[in-house]
Formats: structure tokens, sequence, C-alpha cells
């Protein structure tokens, strides 16, 4: 694979992660549930061919990504990631918030006198 076919590549499936999170972002935000096995299949053969996109860039000799067409999309690529991971973070939130709503924890209320006595012992 060529250093500019395995870049094409990784875009690529940057640009479905990215998609993906994105569907994943208004999901959780309609429903209220996290989505079914289905989009959790979906989301890990993705993951699985980032990984092997990466190990064909890994292969790729250093001095061969060095032309600027090549930085540039080194740098876009970056930029999707980047949004990949804000997503993630947003999403991974949404589901502790939805979790916990569902699950009725919350936070316990104590008495005074029992905060007192675990303020003692400290």
């Amino acid at each position: 694979m060529t250093p500019a076919e395995a870049l094409s590549q990784h875009q690529a499936v940057c640009d479905q992660l990215h998609a993906l999170s994105l569907e994943e972002n208004s999901f959780l935000q309609q429903h209220r549930h996290a989505p079914g096995a289905e989009f959790a299949a979906r989301k890990r053969a993705l993951i699985d061919r980032l990984d092997a996109v990466l190990d064909a860039l890994r292969s790729v000799p250093k001095g061969a990504l060095g032309e600027s067409a090549h930085k540039q999309a080194l740098e876009s690529a970056q930029s999707r990631v980047l949004q990949i991971l804000q997503l993630e973070r947003e999403n991974e939130q949404l589901l502790l918030r939805v979790s916990l709503s569902r699950s009725g924890v919350g936070l316990p209320t104590l008495s005074p006198a029992t905060l007192n006595k675990i303020y003692r012992r400290s």
C-alpha cells in the first residue's frame, strides 16, 4: 500500500467514525437510551478497520510522508480525530446521564448529625 493510499483510507475511516459518532449523539439526545447491539457491532467493525489502516500507516517509511500534500492530509486526519474524540466524550456523558436517570441513582441525603459523625472520624 502506498503512503497516499494509506492516508486516503485513514481519512475515509475517520470520516465514517465521525458520522457514526454524530449518529450516536443524535440517537442519545432523541431517544434517551443507548443504541442497540447492531450499532455497537458497526462501531467495532470501523474501529477494527481503523486499526488495520493505522498498521499500514506505521509501516510507511518516515520520509515518505514528507510532502506538503501528505502533510495536509495528515493535518486533516488529525482534525477529524479530535472531532471524533470530542463527540465520543459528549456521548459518554450523555450515556452516563441516561443510565443514572433510569437507575434512579442519586446522591444520598444525609442528616447533619450523620455528616458530623463522618467528619469527626476523619
